[in-house]
């Protein structure tokens, strides 16, 4: 996981769950994200795979707390390429199917176990619970990236990914409850809840009780509206250093068309002084150019207008 991403995870297990209700829900929701039902003759259990050492034991801790649950360590490698450690966990005993229902994942109808696809209501019955489901997805498959100030097109971003539509929805519905409101999109057959701005992502931060991480994101916001307004003056700068070149061009070319067809000395003697003094400094600026001349910004640029304007009247009576 990211480093960012880490931050948030470690700060939601270390504030803990407190209640066996609010573990219940956050149990559900990391097995809707991480885990899949197994089944070996008649029968059922579950497993669940994660990256994070720390994550599987939060909640094998919790299994343990709330069932008696023992699980087996099936497979522990890591992916060189992606740098990444891949742990799997399965339970597959007596209580398995006890669990799965407890945790509204599987349910028996006469006879027949069937196996849920949104979120049973009963799981997040209270308001505490609604936040523990979003917490136990988040450390499912939950990321969260932040800005990198050297990549202009990089942003704020948070997901979570679920195998369903009906989880991905139900996940949207308890955000908005607590006026976190996100998108669902599909991708490569998962169903991604995400976020996208700064606002929705402190919202977020500020539900699950990362307030450690909503520093950062905010520390981090504030240098990346410090450097987009840097940047908006340095290109205004720079768009009125252009304007001014250009007029500068404009107004010298003008000058030495008039120059070479009636001659500065034909001119009044305020614009043949504007005149001068622009041929004197092509280079310099209307302040500086106004301030030797003991004149206005403004008033400095109405004669050099009309220098221009006159240099064109010449070029058509030619």
């Amino acid at each position: 996981m990211n480093n960012f991403t880490g931050e948030i995870k470690r700060e939601i297990m270390k504030n803990g769950l407190e209640n066996a209700c609010c573990k219940t829900a956050a149990l559900s929701a990391f097995l809707r994200t991480t885990g899949s039902v197994i089944r070996a003759g008649d029968r059922y259990g579950f497993e669940f795979v994660t990256e994070s050492e720390d994550v599987a034991a939060f909640f094998i801790e919790i299994l343990e707390q709330l069932y008696g649950a023992e699980l087996k360590v099936e497979q522990a490698s890591t992916d060189i390429r992606r740098g990444r450690d891949r742990l799997v966990f399965s339970c597959l005993s007596d209580k398995s199917l006890y669990i799965l229902g407890e945790l509204g994942i599987a349910e028996r109808e006469e006879g027949e176990i069937g196996f849920r696809l949104d979120v049973d209501q009963y799981i997040v019955e209270n308001a505490c619970c609604e936040v523990a489901w979003i917490k136990g997805a988040f450390l499912g498959s939950g990321s969260c990236t932040l800005p990198q100030m050297e990549e202009a097109r990089s942003g704020y971003h948070l997901e979570i990914v679920f195998s369903n539509k009906f989880l991905a929805d139900d996940c949207c519905r308890l955000l908005a409850l607590h006026e976190v409101l996100a998108r669902c999109v599909e991708r490569k057959g998962a169903f991604v809840v995400y976020l996208k701005s700064r606002e929705s992502i402190s919202d977020f931060l500020h539900l699950v009780g990362a307030e450690g991480a909503l520093r950062k994101l905010n520390r981090v916001a504030d240098k990346k509206d410090e450097k987009n307004r840097i940047n908006r003056v340095a290109n205004c700068l720079q768009r009125n250093y252009d304007k001014s070149v250009v007029a500068s061009v404009k107004q010298i070319r003008a000058i030495e068309r008039i120059d070479e067809i009636v001659g500065l000395s034909a001119l009044d003697p305020l614009l043949s002084a504007a005149a001068k003094a622009r041929l004197a400094d092509k280079e310099g600026s209307l302040k500086e150019l106004a301030e030797r001349l003991h004149v206005s910004k403004s008033c400095l640029n109405h004669r050099l207008r009309k220098l221009v304007k006159l240099a064109e009247e010449l070029d058509g009576e030619e």
